[in-house]
């Protein structure tokens, strides 16, 4: 039994570019650090709830989700970058 397909998700964040974008600490090539990986619906998820301050559910509803997906997405999103400013990492978005 093979998994499910995973759910469109609607993403209007104003970095979600088809390109890759990278955030890292000044100072350091891009080649010598370490990359923590955001994709665009953990981005989306982060912007809408921190940035715009919506709840889960109303985020859940925006991006065509569950509040619980959006609940995964959103402490993913977090931790990741948590994790690129405390350790000094490249935060790449895909």
């Amino acid at each position: 039994m093979s998994p499910r397909n995973k759910k469109p998700r609607t993403c209007t964040c104003p970095l979600r570019a088809e390109y890759e974008q990278v955030f890292k600490p000044a100072g350091t090539p891009l080649g010598q650090l370490e990359q923590v990986i955001l994709y665009h619906d953990e981005l989306e998820a982060l912007y809408l709830c921190d940035g715009e301050h919506l709840r889960q559910e109303e985020a859940g509803e925006r991006m065509g989700v569950s509040r619980g997906t959006v609940q995964r997405l959103l402490a993913a999103a977090r931790a990741k970058v948590a994790q690129a400013l405390v350790t000094n990492k490249a935060l790449c978005i895909k």
